[in-house]
C-alpha cells in the first residue's frame, strides 16, 4: 500500500487536472487513454480492470499461434507507463466500486466504459445445459488460461467429433487449434492445463456448422486461408452447398471479403481428396443447417451426443438488405461429444447504466451515453467506447477508429464546460476507497512482476510465456 499512498499524494499536485476513469484494460480502453492523452495535455487517466493482468482480449481472446496480433500490447504498454495515466487491476465495477461511486469522482468527464463482453448469447433451445456444451468464448479462455476458466476441463479424450457452431473467425480459432498439431502449439503461449489436454485428445473430425450459406460465412479470407493450410488436413465440402443464386451473387459484388472467402472454399473443395485417410485429422464446412436441440449421449448421462439440426434455405435479397436462413422441415441427426457455440459474444449491464438487452449493448450517439429516462438526452460525463458500444464486432484496430469518435465527443462536449474543472478526487479518491475496502489493487509495476514471471517460467520449457491461471498466484505475485 506504500506505492499506493504515494501515487495518492502525487495526484493532489495535478487536483485541477482532466480526470478520466477508463473501465476496461483492452483495445479499446487502452486506445481511448492514448487518444485522451494525446488530445488533452492535463489529462490524468485512470484504466481499471477486474483482472490483475491488464490487455483484454489480447491476452484472452486472441489464439495462442496468433502472437503476431499480440504486438500490439507493446504500444499499450506505452501507453500504461505515461506518467499521466495509471493501470488498476484486481478492481470490479459493480462489487469493487459502484458506477455511481466513479462518477463523483470522476465527475468532470466521469467515466469511459469500454470492458467489452464477458458473457455469451444463448440459442434457447433444448439440451442445451447438457454437458459438453460449451460456449466458443469459454474454450478460448480456457486454452488463453483466463484465471475464470482454467478449471473448465472439456472433455476432449471420449469424443473423435467436435461441433462447432458459427463460421466467424473465433469457430475457425477453436477449430484450428483443436485440429492443430499440439507440438505446433506447443511454442506458443497457450496455457499449459489446455496443451496437456489437446495432447491427450480424441477428437478427429471438426464440423463447422452455419446456419446459411457459403457466400455468407462470417470469416475473413485470413483466417480462412489458415486453417486449410494446416498439415495432412482432410477437407470437405459439398458440391451442392457451392450453388449460388443471384442474391448470392449480388453479395459478393457489394462485398470482396465475401467474394474472397467463397473463392477460398470453392477452391478448397475442387483440390481436396475424395474421402480421408485412416487417423487423418478432418475438417467438415457444413452449410444451410441450424440447430434445433442438442441430444443426451447414450452412453453418458447427463452429457451431449448429438445435435440435432433443421436443413435451411435462404429467403430474401441481397438488395433488401440480408439474406436470411429459414427452416425446410428436413432434420437430420449429427453425433458428436462436444459442442462449441461460436455464435457471438454479449456484454454485461451494470447498475445505473442505460443497457440494451436485445443487441447486448449501451444506448449511445458516437459514445456519448444516452439517458435511461429520455432518449434524446445524453448522460453527462459517460461514455462508452469498444464492444459495449458497437456491439461484439470487428477486429483490434476497429477500437482504434472507435476510439477516436469517442474522445472526439469527449473533446466537443469539454468545450461546451467551464475550461477550469470542478474538483474531483479522481485518482486519490479511488485508491483511499479501494484502501478502505481492503481491495489489492494490482498497478501496472505489479503486473511488471507477473510479466517477468510468466516469462520466466516460459524460457524454461521453450515458450515466450508460461501464463499464470490461478488467481491466488497472479495477486501473490503482484503483491510480492
Amino acid at each position: 500500500m506504500a506505492i499506493i499512498r504515494s501515487m495518492i499524494t502525487r495526484s493532489y499536485s495535478s487536483i485541477r487536472s482532466l480526470r478520466v476513469c477508463v473501465i476496461g484494460s483492452g483495445p479499446a480502453g487502452f486506445y481511448t487513454a492514448e487518444k485522451m492523452l494525446k488530445a488533452h495535455e492535463d489529462a490524468q487517466v485512470d484504466i481499471i480492470d477486474r483482472l490483475p493482468t491488464p490487455f483484454g482480449l489480447v491476452r484472452s481472446g486472441v489464439a495462442p499461434d496468433h502472437p503476431e496480433t499480440k504486438i500490439v500490447t507493446n504500444q499499450f504498454t506505452r501507453v500504461a507507463r505515461n506518467e499521466r495515466c495509471s493501470f488498476f487491476g484486481n478492481v470490479t465495477l459493480g462489487s469493487s466500486i459502484s458506477l455511481s461511486e466513479l462518477c463523483q469522482m470522476y465527475h468532470v468527464v466521469r467515466v469511459v466504459l469500454a470492458y467489452g463482453a464477458e458473457s455469451d448469447r444463448n440459442l434457447g433451445i433444448p439440451g442445451e445445459d447438457l454437458r459438453g456444451v460449451h460456449s466458443a468464448r469459454e474454450f478460448v479462455w480456457w486454452y488463453n488460461g483466463h484465471p475464470d476458466f482454467c478449471h473448465l476441463a472439456p472433455d476432449l479424450k471420449s469424443t473423435d467429433t467436435a461441433v462447432v457452431l458459427g463460421q466467424g473467425n473465433v469457430a475457425l480459432d477453436v477449430a484450428r487449434v483443436l485440429l492443430k498439431q499440439p507440438a505446433e502449439l506447443a511454442t506458443t503461449d497457450i496455457a499449459s492445463h489446455a496443451l496437456a489436454a489437446l495432447k491427450e485428445s480424441s477428437i478427429r473430425k471438426v464440423y463447422l456448422v452455419g446456419r446459411r450459406g457459403p457466400v455468407q460465412a462470417a470469416c475473413t479470407a485470413k483466417e480462412l486461408r489458415e486453417i486449410l493450410a494446416l498439415k495432412d488436413l482432410y477437407v470437405n465440402i459439398k458440391q451442392d452447398d457451392l450453388q449460388i443464386t443471384a442474391a448470392d451473387e449480388e453479395e459478393m459484388k457489394n462485398n470482396r471479403i465475401r467474394k474472397r472467402v467463397f473463392d477460398l472454399l470453392t477452391k478448397a473443395s475442387s483440390s481436396s481428396q475424395t474421402r480421408p485417410t485412416s487417423g487423418q485429422p478432418e475438417l467438415h464446412f457444413t452449410f444451410f443447417w441450424k440447430p434445433e436441440k442438442f441430444l443426451e449421449s447414450n452412453d453418458k448421462t447427463g452429457h451431449v451426443g448429438c445435435v440435432n439440426f433443421e436443413k435451411t434455405t435462404l429467403k430474401g435479397s441481397a438488395g433488401s438488405g440480408s439474406q436470411i436462413a429459414v427452416g425446410t422441415g428436413q432434420y437430420e441427426d449429427l453425433k458428436c461429444g462436444l459442442v462449441l457455440k461460436s455464435i457471438g459474444y454479449k456484454s454485461i449491464p451494470v447498475d445505473g447504466l442505460p443497457f440494451d438487452h436485445s443487441k447486448g449493448v449501451v444506448p449511445n450517439i458516437k459514445g456519448r451515453v444516452l439517458s435511461s429516462s429520455d432518449i434524446n438526452l445524453t448522460e453527462d460525463g459517460l461514455y462508452v467506447c469498444g464492444w459495449l458500444k458497437r456491439g461484439p464486432t470487428g477486429i483490434v484496430a476497429t477500437n482504434l477508429y472507435d476510439a477516436e469518435e469517442t474522445v472526439a465527443s469527449i473533446s466537443e462536449d469539454l468545450t461546451k464546460k467551464d475550461p477550469t474543472p470542478e474538483f474531483a478526487s479522481g485518482r486519490e479518491g479511488l485508491l483511499q476507497l479501494l484502501e478502505n475496502r481492503k481491495i489489492q489493487a494490482v498497478t501496472f509495476s505489479d503486473w511488471g512482476k507477473i510479466d517477468s514471471e510468466e516469462k520466466r517460467l516460459g524460457s524454461l520449457i521453450g515458450k515466450p510465456r508460461e501464463k499464470l491461471t490461478n488467481w491466488n498466484d497472479l495477486l501473490a505475485i503482484a503483491s510480492k
